[in-house]
């Protein structure tokens, strides 16, 4: 790794995302050269590419995860807002396919929506649904409260519906997480037994992180692409986690 590549991923991992252009006038090179450069270091596995920018490998930033696998995403986030009834509330956790599906409900002035992400309250605040923000401490890397009085605020909700985004699966460990506060606010959520939905691209799985989810009561539904393995699936519905694979038509994945 040359100088102008190791200052490519330090600014990379300090922003969460820079875009080619910035990058190309920060080091005074081509963007053509940034480019390469980038295609190096994804494959080196010091970053992420995504259209336009770099992302860091670790980034809570929602903005910059969003743009990585963006039709895909969006056509998840279709699909899971055509299973929310008119009149419905729903919990949607943070991330960025779950703040696309918030979008997605926006014009709903019959649905509630509870939320722990102040990013999705951000993009609402000129929808019609109504918007409950749970409180707790402010985790500024993700834009979500977390800790135990976003717990008892979840205690003091209700809601049919449940969306989370989660980080990773495997046949050993079941569903996992990155973060343990969110994974806490995750778990407690679950424990609720509602209608409960893991939303995720398939990219995800066959991913090991430190933190469970979801043990005592697991997801009733995933809704995720067609990407995702034959033995993924079907270890998935013996646990008795029903499996909606969004076609590539409706993902916008050519």
């Amino acid at each position: 790794m040359n100088a102008r590549q190791l200052q490519i991923v330090q600014l990379v991992n300090e922003r969460g995302s820079v875009s080619v252009s910035e990058l190309s006038r920060i080091t005074q090179v081509s963007e053509v050269t940034v480019r390469q450069d980038l295609n190096m270091l994804e494959k080196g596995s010091y970053l992420k590419r995504v259209h336009g920018s770099a992302v860091s490998l670790e980034s809570d930033n929602v903005e910059a995860r969003m743009q990585a696998r963006f039709p895909l995403k969006q056509g998840l986030a279709e699909y899971a807002a055509s299973l929310v009834n008119a009149g419905e509330s729903v919990f949607i956790e943070g991330g960025s396919t779950n703040a696309l599906l918030a979008r997605y409900l926006a014009d709903d002035d019959s649905i509630t929506i509870v939320t722990v992400s102040h990013y999705i309250a951000g993009i609402l605040k000129n929808s019609r649904c109504e918007v409950i923000v749970l409180g707790g401490l402010y985790q500024k890397s993700s834009e979500s409260v977390v800790g135990p009085l976003t717990r008892s605020c979840i205690q003091q909700v209700h809601f049919q519906k449940a969306f989370i985004g989660i980080d990773g699966w495997h046949s050993d460990t079941g569903f996992t997480g990155k973060n343990m506060l969110r994974s806490d606010i995750v778990n407690a959520v679950m424990a609720k037994d509602i209608e409960s939905f893991a939303l995720t691209d398939s990219s995800k799985f066959g991913l090991i992180h430190p933190y469970p989810l979801a043990l005592d009561k697991p997801f009733r539904h995933l809704i995720t692409d067609e990407g995702l393995l034959p033995e993924y699936r079907s270890a998935l519905e013996k646990a008795h986690t029903r499996v909606h694979l969004v076609p590539e038509k409706i993902s916008g994945v050519a």
